[in-house]
C-alpha cells in the first residue's frame, strides 16, 4: 500500500486541492490519499473559519468523486487545544499502516519553511515527501535546513499541477455570495450554502 497524508485548513477544500491530489496519485502510484484537516495548525495565527466538523465533513463531499480519495480525522483537534504536529500524525499514520509506504503531500511553500516544523528530520524518515511546485520551478533545500543526500532522496517534485486557488480569495467570494461553483467541488458549493458558511 501507498497511502499519502494530505494535511491542510481545508477552509473550503476546493477543486485545486482534489487536482493536487489526483495528479500526485497518479505519478506516485497512490492507492489512497487522506484528506486530513488539521485540528490547529501551528504555524498559523489565525484560526479556521469553519469549525473541524464543517471542514471534515466538505472534505467527505469532496472525496466522494475518487475511489482513491478519503477523509481522515487523524489531525483531528486535541482536548486540550494543543497544536496538531505532522510528525505526530504521521507516527499515527505509521502505526495504523503497518508496512505501508507513507508519503508526505505538501506545497513548496510549507516544505521551504521546514526548519521551523517540529522534529524536521525525523519527519523525512516518517515519510517520503511530494512537494508541490508551480511548473518550471526546481526545488530548492529547505530555508536553514541543508538536506543530505539520503534526505534529498526521500523528496519527489510534483510540478505538473497548475490551479492555484487562493482560500482567502475563495473565501471573501463566499462571504459576499458568490456560489464560486467553478472552483468548489458541487456537494461542497451545497453543503456551503446549506450551513450558511462563509457568510
Amino acid at each position: 500500500m501507498r497511502v499519502a497524508l494530505f494535511g491542510g485548513t481545508f477552509d473550503p477544500i476546493h477543486r485545486g486541492h482534489l487536482a493536487i491530489a489526483a495528479a500526485a496519485a497518479d505519478r506516485f502510484r497512490l492507492d489512497t490519499v487522506l484528506f486530513a484537516p488539521t485540528g490547529r495548525q501551528p504555524l498559523k495565527v489565525d484560526p479556521s473559519v469553519a469549525g473541524f466538523g464543517d471542514r471534515l465533513e466538505m472534505a467527505a463531499l469532496a472525496c466522494r468523486g475518487d475511489a482513491r480519495f478519503a477523509a481522515s480525522e487523524i489531525d483531528a483537534p486535541h482536548p486540550d487545544g494543543a497544536p496538531n504536529f505532522t510528525v505526530d500524525t504521521l507516527a499515527e499514520m505509521a502505526r495504523q499502516q503497518s508496512g505501508a509506504t507513507i508519503f508526505n503531500l505538501v506545497g513548496a511553500d510549507s516544505f521551504h519553511d521546514l526548519a521551523r516544523w517540529r522534529e524536521p528530520e525525523r519527519l523525512l524518515k516518517l515519510a517520503e515527501w511530494i512537494v508541490v511546485s508551480r511548473p518550471g520551478h526546481t526545488l530548492a533545500d529547505p530555508e536553514g535546513f541543508p538536506l543530505t543526500d539520503a534526505q534529498r532522496a526521500r523528496i519527489h517534485l510534483l510540478d505538473e499541477v497548475q490551479e492555484h486557488v487562493s482560500a482567502t480569495a475563495l473565501r471573501q467570494r463566499l462571504r459576499e455570495g458568490d456560489a464560486c461553483r467553478e472552483l468548489l467541488p458541487a456537494p461542497v458549493a451545497e453543503f456551503i450554502q446549506s450551513r450558511g458558511l462563509y457568510r
